[in-house]
């Protein structure tokens, strides 16, 4: 009995050890500092050889929601025919490659998630040997961060969430 009592005070005071561990700053209520890291995904969505919408952003709605709205813009087509047609979570190294198919077709390919710069090159290149493309080139490259590092183009960042009111 005398050991069950022990191990019940032990798991007590571990478990209660995280609160006693947040401290109030300026009389405010303590706050865990432990805060995950914040990751950042990609959506696109493309209306074939009429337009495209590319958006970063924390929530896949949201960033889908971004992308369908450049897309109508560039195309002026509906939501409907600018449905998007990827999200990628956490983005990494991203290239956006544009390819024409030998018969005239052409497309933006994403290609998303890579650890570093070279992994991204090394993949396009794979990418661009197809024997049924007539071009193939790279647009536009983000870091891991979301920073366009090659390329011209609309900044894809989520416009920031309104202020809120007090």
């Amino acid at each position: 009995m005398l050991r069950m009592s022990m191990f019940a005070a032990a798991v007590l005071g571990l478990l209660a050890t995280p609160v006693l561990a947040q401290e109030a700053v300026d009389g405010e209520e303590a706050v865990d500092s432990f805060v995950l890291p914040a990751f950042n995904g990609i959506a696109v969505s493309q209306a074939p050889e009429a337009g495209l919408g590319v958006c970063f952003g924390p929530f896949a709605a949201d960033a889908m929601d971004c992308a369908v709205a450049q897309c109508v813009q560039q195309s002026g087509l509906s939501p409907e025919e600018c449905s998007p047609n990827l999200w990628c979570y956490p983005h990494g190294w991203v290239a956006d490659i544009f390819m024409q198919h030998n018969e005239g077709p052409h497309w933006h390919k994403f290609v998303c998630d890579q650890q570093d710069q070279v992994s991204l090159e090394a993949i396009v290149k794979t990418e661009c040997a197809k024997d049924f493309l007539l071009s193939c080139e790279v647009v536009r490259i983000w870091d891991n961060e979301g920073q366009q590092v090659f390329g011209e183009g609309a900044d894809p960042q989520l416009p920031p969430p309104p202020t809120a009111i007090e």
